[in-house]
């Protein structure tokens, strides 16, 4: 890595601003922010290798005995329905719903344990062949977003508010184990920093000799700097070097098509968006009757009787996080293309915004997951999906790829502009 004046700093370029920052020697428990975005840039953790390791270890042992004992429980008038955690994706295959198990089978379950063993087989150098290492490196970084364990348990919860109407719900021997891999498969993300994983893994290339001047300056774009930073291991390379030396991904200084991709993904997920609130998610069938609920129904019901924060909680999640959600993007896109005038500090505020809560509409997905496989007493009482649960999930995986194909970037090139033209007029 290239350095500066100070012989204990090393440059690192911002991913979502291009800032190039001077990191000095950080003690343990501090971590480096950018000081134009305030995005982390690294931080030094107690035992870097040990403890994400701890924490991945502990959410398997937790994982693997939530799956062996009763997840949850309901009885009405007298009949019991229970079921554990592999038996959710197992009912809705049955009855085939093969796209709502698949989609819990994913994000819940494979996702969250495939990252925990990469952690795992890459902190403690596994033996293992140096692309293979490289390769699930990528793979566990791109996936953390599509970990939805915790947000499957806030789903639980919603479903014991609805649940306690029809009978009396009681917690399983895997509830607690559920809830503490949860709790640790968080926190071993939290405690594993990209920029040390992928210095450990192999050290950055050095690119100053590669630049015409020789140097790269703190404080000044990497754009303007003729450097690009590989968005999958965080190496400064070259504007132009179409493949990072270390990880060997292809990129570009800005993501090529970055505005026509998130737009496509955008006008996809607004035309699912309205089948997806008209058409009912939900089936409940009762005493020979046959209930249909859209989210918006199942939100009144909610609050007519009386669960005024749950239903608030859908309403925000399921029907206003994702309207807002695609209006936000919109306006990113407009602005980025110069189109608008906002400041570069406050689209970026959004971008944030968007990239955190976007995931969370998940949420009346795992809801209907839970119902559908929890009540099956035949005529007495069963819940089954219905096709506005699947097409809302697409526009909740949609919009998650919209915001991942926008390049935060864009939002900080006027910026950019304009510091160049400064320093051209100060020179």
């Amino acid at each position: 890595m290239c350095s500066n004046n100070h012989q204990h700093e090393q440059l690192v370029l911002c991913h979502q601003c291009d800032m190039l920052v001077a990191v000095p020697d950080l003690t343990q428990g501090k971590k480096a922010v950018c000081p134009r975005c305030s995005t982390v840039l690294t931080a030094k953790w107690q035992e870097p290798r040990n403890q994400p390791t701890g924490y991945a270890a502990s959410a398997l042992v937790m994982l693997f005995l939530a799956c062996l004992f009763p997840f949850i429980s309901m009885s009405v008038a007298g009949i019991v329905s229970e079921i554990t955690l592999p038996q959710i994706p197992k009912v809705m295959f049955s009855e085939d719903y093969s796209s709502m198990a698949v989609f819990f089978l994913i994000f819940v379950q494979l996702v969250p344990a495939f990252c925990m063993v990469a952690i795992i087989l890459l902190c403690q150098h596994v033996k293992m062949a140096r692309r293979l290492k490289i390769e699930l490196a990528r793979i566990l970084f791109k996936m953390k977003t599509w970990c939805m364990a915790e947000i499957f348990l806030a789903g639980v919860l919603v479903s014991f508010v609805k649940l306690m109407a029809y009978g009396e719900i009681s917690l399983g021997l895997s509830f607690l184990p559920y809830c503490l891999f949860c709790l640790f498969q968080v926190r071993a993300f939290q405690c594993l920093d990209r920029h040390w994983f992928w210095n450990e893994i192999e050290p950055a290339p050095e690119v100053c000799h590669l630049l015409p001047a020789g140097k790269l300056q703190a404080g000044k774009p990497g754009l303007i700097q003729g450097v690009r930073l590989c968005q999958c291991c965080t190496a400064i390379l070259p504007a132009e070097q179409p493949s990072c030396p270390r990880c060997h991904t292809k990129g570009y200084a800005r993501r090529r098509h970055s505005l026509q991709l998130t737009m496509a993904l955008l006008i996809t997920s607004v035309i699912l968006y309205i089948p997806a609130n008209i058409l009912p998610i939900m089936v409940t069938q009762a005493l020979g009757s046959h209930i249909n609920s859209t989210i918006l129904e199942g939100v009144i019901l909610l609050w007519s009787s009386g669960s005024y924060p749950v239903a608030m909680v859908i309403f925000i999640a399921s029907i206003m996080v994702p309207l807002l959600k695609m209006l936000a993007i919109s306006w990113l896109c407009w602005d980025a293309k110069k189109q608008g005038s906002s400041e570069s500090e406050k689209m970026h505020f959004i971008y944030e915004i968007v990239e955190f809560v976007g995931r969370w509409s998940m949420i009346d997905v795992f809801v209907i997951a839970v119902l559908s496989a929890l009540v099956r007493m035949g005529q007495l009482m069963s819940i089954y999906p219905a096709t506005g649960a699947i097409l809302f999930a697409l526009v909740v995986i949609l919009t998650m790829f919209a915001s991942m194909t926008f390049d935060p970037r864009l939002t900080w090139d006027k910026a950019n502009s304009k510091f160049a033209l400064n320093k051209n007029e100060e020179s």
